[in-house]
């Protein structure tokens, strides 16, 4: 078992030789903020309220705990396993090829089901500013519109895309940060103040749906092949981006609710928009809604741009039927997996709604961390050690243990069974056609 996971580690790693090793603590820590901070906090703080009520930061603290064991043991694999592809590199190093192929399927679901879901959000986004947009037909012909732009834009070529990404990095965080700015100065106490423990089902349903909020710092962890000094770098850089993502989290959803009080479950769709709209005005509500409508399109942008080279990748290697890898003549773009991806996610977004398709995401991302923490406990024990002294601590072989006993107890609290359903028969699914493929590699 050692010499597979060597040899797997040496063959990566002569790939990874070609890149440079030139991202640093502030560069990786940019990095994960930017990837975990995205559309769904502008929607997160009035579902959350709605569960929770005025202990709704609760949830948020709660959620931040439980990244807390999720990012320990990435940091633990990160300094161990120093490849190209983030918690799939890591799992696949410790598990080998399949279950690093199912590691991928998960991230997978998560990544259409969270694009599928964010185009719900820019939709209600823009349709604070349309009212038009609350006709059903109208609605799905904008969606419609969303992805048949951002297919022709990424079919024309990876520079379009990855222009379309740049351009609205920055502009998701400046609205936030104005919101908190501004409104912590109109917070009203009693609107904060909890008189009771909510219920563990509650708390753990909201947690489990913010999760969503916290989820980016596997895409952040991708670049390893390109981090310098892993063991140093990439448990700083994680660190201190949850720090950041916590403690701006919880000061929105304190200004959302200081300003709304139990209003804030009523506006599921644009809640900081209307609470900004109780100290900016009208201005401070067109403000937000577009950050919405931006960090949406980002977020979209950016998946579109990246996401379906998976599917690219899986018809390549023969998974799926050859044509997933077709390359258009001009463009040379990998455009039948762009659109394939595209029409996918464009259904899931007309047939569900933001919440179905969070939890959905979140309950495909969780079973990723599982694997990833339990992979941890295998490359400790190995020692396995691609680049330099790996991250070192005392109680370091608990953690593991501690943050899968957090994912299992959150899914006996939330029994997500409908959801594990759906995911389990797609692993099923791609799981015969891998199987399928080996064999018919041997033969």
């Amino acid at each position: 078992m050692a010499h597979d996971w060597q040899v797997l580690t040496q063959t990566e790693q002569r790939a990874d030789e070609q890149l440079v090793r030139a991202i640093g603590i502030p560069a990786l820590t940019a990095n994960i903020v930017n990837s975990t901070i995205g559309a769904g906090i502008f929607v997160l703080p009035a579902l959350v309220a709605k569960g929770l009520g005025s202990a709704a930061p609760l949830a948020f603290l709660a959620c931040a705990i439980a990244m807390v064991l999720f990012v320990t043991c990435f940091a633990v694999a990160g300094s161990r396993v120093s490849l190209t592809g983030g918690l799939y590199a890591y799992v696949e190093v410790a598990f080998g090829r399949y279950v690093g192929f199912l590691a991928g399927v998960l991230y997978g679901i998560t990544a259409i089901t969270a694009v599928a879901g964010v185009v719900d959000v820019l939709v209600n986004s823009i349709r604070g500013v349309v009212p038009l947009l609350g006709n059903p037909i109208i609605r799905v012909v904008v969606m419609f519109l969303v992805y048949g732009v951002l297919v022709v834009i990424n079919v024309r070529g990876v520079r379009a895309g990855a222009g379309a990404v740049t351009t609205v990095t920055l502009a998701k965080l400046l609205p936030l940060l104005l919101f908190v700015g501004a409104g912590i100065f109109f917070i009203h106490p009693a609107n904060i103040v909890w008189s009771g423990w909510p219920g563990s089902k509650a708390l753990g349903d909201s947690v489990l749906l913010l999760i969503f909020a916290f989820v980016g710092v596997e895409v952040g962890l991708i670049p390893s092949g390109e981090v310098k000094n892993p063991a140093r770098t990439v448990p700083r850089a994680i660190y201190i981006a949850l720090a950041i993502t916590t403690v701006l989290y919880i000061m929105i959803q304190l200004v959302a609710q200081g300003t709304l009080g139990a209003d804030l479950a009523n506006h599921p769709n644009t809640p900081l928009a209307e609470a900004a709209s109780r100290f900016l005005g009208n201005l401070g509500r067109t403000i937000l809604l577009a950050g919405a409508t931006i960090s949406a399109f980002g977020f979209v942008t950016s998946d579109i741009l990246s996401s379906p080279r998976m599917l690219f990748a899986v018809g390549r290697d023969g998974v799926l039927p050859a044509w997933f890898a077709h390359v258009h003549p001009r463009y040379r773009s990998p455009d039948v997996a762009i659109i394939t991806y595209a029409v996918i996610a464009f259904a899931l977004s007309v047939s569900s709604s933001f919440e179905t398709l969070a939890v959905l995401s979140n309950v495909a991302v969780l079973l990723m961390y599982l694997l990833c923490c339990a992979g941890v406990w295998l490359l400790i024990r190995r020692n396995v050690r691609t680049d330099g002294a790996p991250f070192i601590f005392r109680g370091m072989q608990i953690m593991p243990g501690l943050a899968i006993t957090v994912i299992l107890w959150l899914f006996w609290l939330t029994q997500p069974w409908d959801k594990f359903a759906k995911i389990g028969a797609i692993l099923v699914g791609t799981s015969i056609l891998y199987l399928l493929r080996v064999k018919l590699r041997r033969a």
